[in-house]
This record gives structure tokens, sequence and C-alpha cells, in this order.
């Protein structure tokens, strides 16, 4: 079997409250309505299929001119959304790694902030494959992506298992013929992975 990730929020703690928190002064309820209403996920979700950020905070800071420092901040200053390894995962790819699993990434990732996480962490160079959405020109759940990597990499969909923290995901790729695991933490990861016979139940390991 191969194992598939995601990476944001699975592998990768990415969260753009982290920023805005700072922007708005802590004031949560600006920062809600921001995020719903200026820089929401729609629009984020663009970028992750291709467009540049360029284009898409200009567009933006045209429609919301009295916003203009914080649209143009997601892209300058995009780093600060991205936190650490998410807790234990990191640890769980190593394993399977180690174990002689093939491992591979897709990701719904723009591919200018990608370069961003490949120089921040390593383990990004441990997967046989990485298929970043930004680079293709698509996004999961779009079913054409999922049939990339399996293209791309000569998969079998019967022989992935693929992992991700949004059901919508999980599902397209349940309809592609994967088995699918919705990630909700790396205990639980572990534990369907240790039932599936790729990975032991429980190792004690605290990841990095």
């Amino acid at each position: 079997m191969n194992v598939v990730f995601d990476l944001g929020n699975v592998l990768i703690q990415w969260e753009p409250r982290r920023l805005y928190r700072q922007l708005f002064a802590g004031d949560e309820a600006r920062v809600e309505w921001f995020l719903a209403n200026v820089c929401n996920q729609a629009w984020n979700e663009r970028h992750d299929a291709g467009r540049p950020f360029a284009e898409g905070v200009r567009e933006l800071c045209a429609q919301h001119p009295e916003h203009e420092a914080e649209i143009a901040a997601y892209h300058a200053r995009w780093p600060e959304m991205m936190g650490d390894a998410v807790p234990g995962t990191v640890e769980v790819l190593r394993e399977l790694r180690d174990g002689g699993v093939p491992v591979y990434a897709l990701s719904n990732w723009s591919a200018e902030t990608f370069p961003l996480a490949e120089a921040r962490f390593e383990f990004l160079t441990w997967f046989k494959g990485v298929v970043v959405s930004g680079r293709e020109g698509m996004i999961k759940p779009d079913p054409a992506i999922y049939q990339l990597l399996l293209t791309r990499h000569a998969l079998a969909a019967g022989e992935c298992v693929f992992i991700d923290d949004t059901g919508k995901n999980v599902e397209a790729a349940r309809a592609a013929g994967m088995e699918a695991i919705h990630f909700t933490g790396a205990d639980a990861l572990r534990a369907r992975l240790g039932e599936l016979g790729l990975l032991r139940a429980s190792s004690g390991s605290a990841g990095l």
C-alpha cells in the first residue's frame, strides 16, 4: 500500500488567524469578520488553484480599499500564518517511510508559497512524489487532481490510503477508489494505520 498525505494542518500547521490577531490587535471579532468577508477561504483557494497572489491582492484591494494593508499582508507576511509541524504526525510519516511504505503528498497550496514550506521542513523531501495544486492549476476535491497523482506516479487507487483534514477531500478520495482517513489527530491516525496493517498502533513517540 501507498500512503498519501495532505500537508496543511495534517503535517504543517497553517492558520491565518496567527497573523491577523497581530494586525487587529487581538480583536477576535474583527479578525473573524475580515477572514469571512475579505480574505476568505474562497479567495485563498483561487491562489491554491494557481492564481498569482499579485493578481488576487490587486483585485481585492480594489474592492476593499480601506483594508489594503491587511490584504497585502496576506501574501507579504504569509510565513507568519505557518506554524510548526503538527504534533505527532511527522513521526507517523517517519515510521511509514522507515518501514518501507511508499509515501506521497497531495496538497492544496499556492505555487508561490510552497517553496517557503520546502525551505523550512526537511521532511518534505521524504516523499516519493508531491503534487501541489498551485503548480497544476487544479485543487482538491476536483477528481482530476487525484487522477493526476495516480497517473503521474503509476499508482492504483485501490492500493492508496489518503489522509486529509477536510471532509470533502476525503470523500473525493473515496470516490476515486482510495481508502481514506479523515485526519483528526496523530493518535487516531496511528490507530487507523495500525488497523490497516501499515503501522504499529502505539509507539509512545512525541513526534518532532
